[in-house]
């Protein structure tokens, strides 16, 4: 039986999601706090959460660059 995993409507690919992912992982290894409540303190199963659930705001920096989560202003 293959994995299906469902993707958000604004992530386009497999390797978007990882993408994003991946970015939003290594903010949270230095010190970013989660923005959702997971069972798995590890920081990639965390992230790929975030990003299934819509929790990370993101943007290409050009055509064909990684994509990299933009983390809100703080006051």
């Amino acid at each position: 039986m293959a994995n299906s995993l469902i993707l958000p409507k604004d992530v386009d690919s497999k390797f978007r999601l990882i993408t994003v992912a991946a970015q939003r992982s290594k903010q949270i290894q230095n010190g970013a706090k989660a923005r959702v409540e997971t069972r798995s303190h590890k920081s990639t199963r965390v992230a790929i959460q975030e990003v299934l659930a819509g929790a990370i705001s993101w943007e290409l920096t050009e055509a064909g660059a990684k994509a990299a989560p933009v983390e809100p202003e703080e006051a």
